[in-house]
């Protein structure tokens, strides 16, 4: 397992390089210069110079990147142009609140996707069956930024009931809209992919030997079926926990939350590259990171599963 794990880390040096390359390359072919942006109009084209000499933009491309690449590695994620701070400071004080409304997205999900998708399972072709694949099917075709508009508008504005927007005091009023909304096509995604997993595990043997041999019906789906099934669904919480944790631009953007999302997204509207770059690295890590946590779950809900030295050599 050790092994395992410390190839996986390797992994994860080149598809950083590779994210670092094409981000570089997309900014690159940005005809904005970060030096106007920062003196704005007015500045003369001696001062334009000197900030760009000073910032190293003025340097080839490939000694930009190297030269970005050497501070990463120490830590640096750069600058922001726009407001002269560490791009690592500015981050850690919206990542706080990113991370807040992905774990109350994630905890719905969880829930609220396995509970409907094992009822959905259990009783096929049922009232309760066709009702989740309805709603789910409704879910995942409905547009985020749609729904919570829909949510702000009748939960919000009508009834009164919850804020329509920021995350005020902290306090859950503040999250649940936002949260549901963050969650709804992953908690769709979830329950269908636990219907069909479940409905998959069910069919096999061994659950037809466990009834045989007279256990309940809870005893079966609970000790036996939902253990197995619940693999392909670990990968999709990941994931998507992944997405989350990165913040989602746009429930961020409409419930003006004060999140990494919409920081990101207000940084491509200015042309922020340092925290656009920084923030999708941060991202990507999560992503890595949460991969890796996967890959060691799946061998505890499946002894089948080892990673060990030889086996990561086939």
């Amino acid at each position: 397992m050790l092994y395992y794990i410390l190839r996986r880390i390797l992994q994860m040096v080149p598809v950083i390089i590779g994210v670092t390359l094409i981000l570089f390359m997309l900014i690159y072919m940005i005809p904005e210069d970060p030096a106007s942006l920062i003196l704005q109009k007015g500045a003369t084209e001696q001062a334009l110079a000197n900030l760009r000499a000073k910032m190293g933009i003025d340097r080839p491309l490939h000694i930009q990147y190297l030269r970005y690449m050497g501070n990463l590695v120490r830590g640096d994620l750069g600058t922001s142009y726009r407001y002269r701070r560490p791009v690592s400071s500015i981050l850690a004080d919206y990542y706080p609140n990113s991370i807040r409304l992905a774990l109350a997205a994630i905890i719905i999900e969880i829930f609220v996707g396995i509970i409907t998708g094992i009822i959905a399972a259990v009783k096929r072709y049922s009232f309760w069956d066709t009702l989740v694949t309805v709603s789910t099917t409704l879910a995942v075709c409905v547009p985020v930024f749609w729904l919570g508009m829909i949510f702000q508008n009748i939960f919000g504005l009508r009834l009164g009931w919850l804020p329509i927007s920021g995350m005020g005091d902290g306090s859950l009023r503040y999250y649940i809209m936002p949260a549901f909304t963050l969650a709804s096509v992953s908690l769709a995604y979830v329950a269908r992919i636990t219907r069909s997993s479940m409905l998959e595990t069910m069919s096999n043997d061994y659950i037809t030997t466990a009834f045989a041999k007279g256990l309940s019906p809870g005893m079966v789906i609970g000790k036996h079926a939902l253990k197995n099934a619940m693999i392909p669904v670990v990968t999709l919480v990941g994931l998507n926990l992944g997405t989350l944790m990165g913040g989602a631009v746009l429930t961020e953007t409409v419930f003006n939350w004060p999140g990494v999302g919409r920081a990101i997204y207000h940084a491509i509207l200015e042309r922020d590259t340092p925290v656009v770059i920084g923030g999708t690295l941060v991202l990507v890590m999560i992503f890595l990171i949460l991969n890796l946590i996967i890959d060691i779950v799946y061998a505890y809900l499946d002894p089948r599963i080892r990673f060990d030295r030889r086996e990561s050599r086939v």
